[in-house]
């Protein structure tokens, strides 16, 4: 395959990525949205590797809202980042995709006041230039590769992973 043609994914940014687990680990990349319903699938198989395998994974999340279809899930994943902005990506992120049916503005403004942030400064977040912008990168990252083209889109140390999202079948292909 010419060297232009060949899918590319961004390399991990630690200073820009969300990612946890140790930089030694084998790397699960997803790319989501935090209204698809297979995305919550992922989501969970992901947790449930991370703990089995604890110590031995990193996971990365990058957002690629799929708004054509999702009307909400550009304004979770501005939640998620707004939430990011106070250091609390993570527990936002599980929050979203733990109760994925409600995610109206009311809703997100909620789980800030239950994650203890200060939430006029998320809702000034949310919707300011700097998350957008943040979420652009990803869904920039995301059609540079050629590979994503819905969600959940996930790598493994690079590799675009076509297997099922059971934790299972993620576990075989680590």
């Amino acid at each position: 395959m010419p060297e232009d043609l060949r899918p590319v994914l961004a390399p991990v940014g630690e200073e820009v990525d969300h990612a946890r687990g140790p930089t030694s680990g084998r790397v699960i990349l997803e790319y989501g949205d935090y209204e698809c319903p297979n995305s919550r699938q992922a989501f969970r198989a992901i947790e449930y590797v991370e703990q089995e395998l604890s110590g031995r994974v990193r996971f990365v999340f990058r957002h690629f809202p799929l708004v054509q279809i999702h009307p909400h899930a550009f304004g979770a994943a501005a939640a998620a980042e707004a939430a990011a902005l106070q250091d609390s990506f993570w527990a936002m992120h599980e929050l979203l995709f733990h109760r994925q049916e409600a995610l109206e503005d009311d809703d997100l403004r909620q789980y800030a006041y239950e994650l203890g942030l200060d939430v006029p400064r998320f809702d000034r977040d949310r919707v300011g230039a700097d998350v957008r912008r943040r979420i652009r990168r990803d869904v920039e990252t995301a059609l540079a590769s050629r590979e994503v083209r819905g969600t959940p889109t996930v790598f493994i140390d690079g590799v675009v992973y076509l297997g099922r999202y059971d934790a299972a079948s993620l576990r075989a292909s680590l």
